[in-house]
């Protein structure tokens, strides 16, 4: 007859395993380097942004000024990237991740006024181009980085599937304070995505450099694991240059 200590012990594998089985899928795709290599791309606008908005190019006419910043986010169960406006017209937030299945990104969109929108895209060349779906009225976000001090934000609108896309705005940023170099320039890589950095970060007695405050919480939340990765990242660098 089974005692009552082997009982427990049984109850536990069971536990465990049961556990394993239903493991949730998202949060293993969290743990996916494609999903963060994807985002990387979006690498060069990272950071604090002035921004002026034109619903007419070249004309001040209903124009606007607001603040802008792209974030690093890997609080949620994928990473992403955020974009936050103040005193936007079009854009309160957007929280912009990539859906590995699909091969798109996916744009979050919330507006000034509570009202949201669920866009989905891909590259097309230099711009992130993303629409949304659906049988009324229509949007689409193209996000142009031209260097790493100008950026642009076009919004556009259609009234049907089969219609044409008319411009609502863009949005013309340049980075705030101090511009960053050029990737390959001297510029500090961030220890998290590889991107540009200047906020220095300490661990061990050594400095390492993160590109916003999002990748900060992220390396002090996991200091090891986000220095192996960054190794890892470097190592296959130079094994592809052949060094």
């Amino acid at each position: 007859m089974m005692n009552y200590r082997n009982a427990l012990c049984l109850l536990a594998v069971g536990l465990i395993g049961a556990s394993l089985c239903f493991a949730d899928p998202a949060s293993s795709a969290s743990k996916d380097p494609a999903l963060k290599e994807a985002l990387q791309k979006l690498n060069g606008i990272i950071g604090e942004w002035r921004g002026t908005g034109q619903p007419r190019r070249g004309s001040n006419n209903g124009a606007w000024r607001e603040n802008a910043e792209f974030v690093w986010d890997f609080t949620g169960e994928a990473p992403a990237i955020k974009y936050v406006v103040n005193d936007g017209k079009l854009t309160a937030t957007a929280r912009m991740t990539y859906d590995a299945a699909e091969k798109k990104y996916v744009v979050q969109l919330e507006r000034p006024d509570g009202t949201s929108e669920t866009l989905t895209g891909h590259w097309d060349g230099t711009r992130l181009l993303c629409e949304s779906t659906g049988d009324g009225e229509q949007q689409r976000l193209t996000i142009t980085p031209l260097n790493e001090k100008r950026t642009l934000v076009l919004f556009e609108s259609r009234p049907t599937p089969d219609g044409t896309f008319h411009r609502v705005a863009e949005v013309g940023y340049t980075r705030a304070g101090t511009h960053l170099a050029l990737p390959g320039g001297g510029q500090p890589e961030c220890i998290v995505t590889g991107g540009a950095a200047s906020t220095p970060v300490m661990y061990k007695g050594k400095t390492y450099y993160v590109c916003c405050t999002g990748c900060k919480q992220a390396f002090e939340d996991d200091p090891e694991g986000i220095i192996a990765a960054a190794e890892e990242r470097i190592r296959k660098a130079r094994e592809s240059l052949g060094n």
